[in-house]
């Protein structure tokens, strides 16, 4: 079969046409926001456990290392998570209620029922109800979460649950892990998830306030099927 000269302009002026439509859509988004709007994926589910706060409380703001009247500041190393809320196009989800809560420093949760027998650290806040800002963004400090026996020989490793909501978006209900914990490698939860999800459930250290560690985690939210 023979390819006129005719023939090749036209398959070489449809290939320009659509490269240049390319180009534009690049150039309009920003060469990494474009590939980073490919790249999202929702962050994944994980189950709420059974220590979700069952007495109100508050003081429920964003530094969960000190309680409003309270003089001594929470146990255990402080730390500051910090990140932002994004649909599954890039877009930054604008107040987004985030509610948090974690086990202290010791790996025992504000919870009756929790069965480790450490003393809870009365000074440690355990919980907080937050907002997305107009960029998405969000912030607070902890406590790194201590590790803490699960059943048998499962020990958990430090971890923060988030669950996030926002009209329009299915609720998420997660956990956020730290890089590095050697007990990553063997817990049932996170072992569960693919790489790609395991990936976007574990923070990442990206810099040092004075003596805090700061920890970046985003999270990406589903847009809500009807």
């Amino acid at each position: 079969m023979s390819i006129t000269k005719n023939s090749m302009q036209k398959i070489s002026r449809r290939e320009l046409i659509k490269f240049s439509l390319l180009g534009s859509v690049v150039s309009a988004l920003g060469s990494r926001s474009f590939a980073k709007a490919l790249a999202l994926i929702p962050t994944p589910d994980e189950t709420e456990g059974p220590f979700y706060p069952v007495k109100d409380q508050q003081d429920k703001d964003a530094d969960l290392t000190q309680i409003k009247g309270h003089t001594a500041a929470a146990q255990g190393q402080h730390i500051v998570v910090s990140g932002q809320v994004q649909d599954v196009a890039g877009h930054p989800v604008a107040q987004a209620a985030l509610d948090i809560w974690q086990a202290d420093a010791h790996g025992r949760y504000h919870h009756p029922r929790d069965p480790n027998p450490a003393r809870p650290d009365k000074n440690f806040q355990g919980w907080a109800i937050i907002h997305s800002d107009e960029n998405g963004l969000f912030r607070f400090k902890t406590v790194m979460p201590g590790a803490y026996p699960a059943s048998g020989s499962w020990i958990r490793p430090p971890h923060i649950h988030f669950k996030i909501s926002k009209p329009g978006y299915r609720v998420l209900t997660t956990q956020m892990y730290f890089p590095a914990e050697k007990l990553n490698h063997s817990d049932l939860l996170l072992n569960a998830k693919s790489e790609r999800e395991r990936t976007a459930m574990t923070a990442q250290l990206v810099a040092k306030q004075g003596n805090l560690p700061v920890y970046e985690y985003n999270i990406v939210l589903d847009l809500l099927r009807r």
